[in-house]
């Protein structure tokens, strides 16, 4: 499938509204190069517990991640190894090795708590008197 700019923005953009930062002390900022089909640059950033995906160039970045928008898509989603992606040519990282690494494992932890279905509370039970409570003595 043939996706443009917009579309592998918005697609990465929904990609990472699935995720949560509840609780994510680092900060991340990546700016993402796509090649080949939809090519351009956008940036993912990781703040205050928050996530921000712009079709904007970041300058303050901490790497730049380049790849097509397939692999760019699989590594958001957590699916694709990026480690194993830039061993083997398909991806490349301009900048901290380390942020990006921790990008990653960011992606791949990072889902949001399946949200669970409403639970009718159990209704008040009247509080039971102890059955015969008599100590033991030891002899």
């Amino acid at each position: 499938m043939i996706m443009t700019y917009e579309q592998i923005v918005a697609k990465a953009k929904e990609i990472m509204a699935e995720k949560s930062a509840k609780g994510y002390k680092d900060h991340i900022a990546a700016e993402i190069h796509i090649t080949g089909e939809g090519e351009g640059a956008y940036y993912i950033e990781i703040l205050d517990e928050k996530i921000y995906v712009e079709p904007y160039e970041y300058y303050d970045r901490d790497f730049i991640l380049t790849a097509s928008a397939v692999d760019l898509l699989g590594i958001v989603e957590g699916t694709l190894d990026a480690v194993h992606a830039y061993t083997t040519g398909r991806i490349k990282i301009d900048g901290s090795i380390d942020k990006a690494l921790a990008f990653q494992k960011f992606c791949k932890s990072a889902s949001k708590p399946a949200a669970k279905a409403a639970e009718k509370p159990a209704a008040a039970k009247p509080a039971s008197k102890p059955a015969n409570n008599k100590k033991c003595k030891r002899k």
